[in-house]
């Protein structure tokens, strides 16, 4: 893997795009001031990559964040969702269309479907294969997709898809979907890789955190990185956005790496990709 140690870098997607290693996170971050606040100090710090969905209500916000920050729109990457009640041709290029007009963009970055609606995804599929074609988007991609929701997909579209955005974290791993993606020339993302916070409050990472002299999110964050997992850790605390940018000048050793692999136990937060009903 090559070496990963600036906030500027990124993993080449399949299409050339670079993908920022490190974005910020906006789930459950209020519309107002908190996530434009938040967008605003990330981008500021040097962050280029934030990530949204219109389910989680903040477009506006996000735009606005963009907007009072001081960079410029060609230095970001912008990331939004197709949610599950807009899926299908038609309606997801029309839920496109309203999340650019929230945003207040000309373009996205990424798009995803955000979950696998049986019966929906082809056809949300062939709506963004258009929008990619007409250059609307720059790389298109899925959340939520196990191996056989993308052998189905890719089974049925021209474009395969370029980043499937799912759980991760060292209590739920997944290596054989990681390895399947990776030999798609998919990129693998995280979303909670803090387990929404629950893995704070085990002591695994106490002797690492020793070693190394750095938070446990912080050894959480460099591990998505060195899986070759780009990470979106949500946060609105400006001194917290900038501690989790602060894993570029470190390196987990392999065998820490292993270590924190071995605590795989399939745990999520999050529902289940075949068990979801929204």
């Amino acid at each position: 893997m090559k070496q990963i140690t600036n906030l500027g870098g990124g993993f080449t997607l399949r299409n050339g795009v670079q993908m920022p290693y490190l974005g910020l996170g906006t789930y459950m971050a209020d519309n107002e001031n908190e996530v434009s606040d938040a967008v605003r100090h990330a981008l500021n710090m040097g962050y280029r990559h934030i990530d949204t969905a219109s389910i989680y209500k903040n477009e506006e916000g996000v735009g606005k964040g963009i907007r009072e920050s001081d960079v410029a729109r060609s230095e970001l990457f912008v990331v939004s969702k197709v949610w599950n009640a807009d899926q299908g041709y038609e309606e997801t290029l029309r839920a496109f269309e309203q999340s650019l007009d929230r945003l207040q963009l000309d373009y996205l970055d990424l798009y995803l479907i955000h979950w696998p609606v049986t019966e929906k995804y082809k056809e949300t599929w062939r709506a963004m294969e258009k929008l990619y074609a007409e250059k609307l988007i720059r790389a298109i991609g899925v959340s939520n997709f196990l191996e056989h929701h993308l052998e189905d997909l890719m089974g049925a579209s021209e474009v395969a898809p370029m980043v499937n955005q799912m759980e991760f974290h060292p209590f739920l791993v997944q290596q054989e979907l990681i390895d399947y993606c990776s030999t798609h020339g998919i990129q693998y993302e995280a979303w909670s890789p803090f387990m929404q916070g629950k893995l704070f409050e085990i002591d695994f990472c106490d002797p690492l955190v020793e070693k190394y002299n750095k938070t446990a999110a912080q050894l959480i964050l460099r591990y998505n990185l060195q899986k070759g997992v780009v990470t979106i850790p949500k946060s609105v605390n400006k001194e917290r956005i900038r501690s989790n940018a602060d894993i570029f000048d470190f390196e987990l050793a392999d065998t820490d790496i292993k270590y924190l692999d071995s605590l795989d136990r399939g745990e999520r937060t999050g529902p289940d990709p075949d068990n979801f009903d929204f």
